[in-house]
């Protein structure tokens, strides 16, 4: 933990946080702060700053703050990932997350299997604790828009075009002969099937979107690995 990410309910005054739980056990396990330090904090959607430690017990861990530095850009970057297993969606939203990403949308494919649609890693704290990590890890303090996209054709034909519209539209498909871009100019819509890749169904209803099939070479990659390797070449 990097930053400790304080939300409205933290606050017993406007310039003073109580904290419990997981972050109170963190700066007594990890950081093993004492009364008088300083640790970086930053108001979720708002600004970065420090926390001086008033107190500091098992009970709780209260702070006086103060912020003044703004959150890391954004990438600009959409990020349409094809829904992955479970574990996989956590350490791909958590890396994402960490790697400036602020909308991810979650689609569907064929090669989704449909039971993944229902698991608890899509909904409340199941999908806020990977992107608060992530956030924690960059220090960063705005939490990405997650959209959930489980009818393909519907989603590609009817909202993609608005959504991708002045951005560089690509598809990673390994098949393909054209190469990933590197350092692009300009805002990218990024499309990342499962497991798999899409299936040519799929690539065509992308591609009569505007996207363009690119690849990163001969080798077939996971999904985690594959996002992260499209992110780091374009950007």
């Amino acid at each position: 933990m990097n930053l400790i990410l304080l939300f409205p309910e933290d606050f017993v005054a406007p310039d003073r946080v109580l904290l419990t739980g997981r972050r109170l056990r963190h700066v007594l396990e990890v950081h093993r702060a004492a009364v008088g330090e300083s640790l970086c904090v930053g108001e979720a959607g708002g600004l970065i700053g420090s926390g001086r430690v008033l107190r500091l017990e098992e009970s709780g861990l209260e702070m006086a703050v103060a912020f003044e530095q703004k959150p890391p850009p954004p990438l600009p970057v959409t990020l349409l990932l094809a829904l992955p297993r479970p574990k996989v969606l956590k350490r791909v939203l958590l890396t994402v997350t960490s790697l400036g990403v602020k909308r991810i949308v979650l689609l569907n494919s064929v090669r989704v299997e449909k039971s993944y649609w229902k698991s608890p890693a899509l909904f409340g704290e199941g999908l806020r604790e990977p992107l608060i990590l992530g956030l924690e890890q960059a220090r960063d303090t705005v939490l990405p828009e997650v959209l959930l996209k489980p009818l393909f054709k519907p989603f590609v034909e009817d909202e993609l075009p608005a959504l991708s519209a002045g951005t560089i539209c690509l598809v990673a498909h390994p098949p393909a002969q054209l190469s990933c871009p590197r350092e692009v100019s300009g805002p990218v819509t990024l499309a990342v099937g499962p497991e798999g890749g899409f299936i040519p169904y799929e690539i065509g209803k992308l591609q009569e979107a505007g996207f363009v099939p690119r690849a990163l070479g001969e080798r077939i990659l996971r999904v985690e690995t594959a996002v992260v390797a499209l992110l780091a070449r374009l950007f």
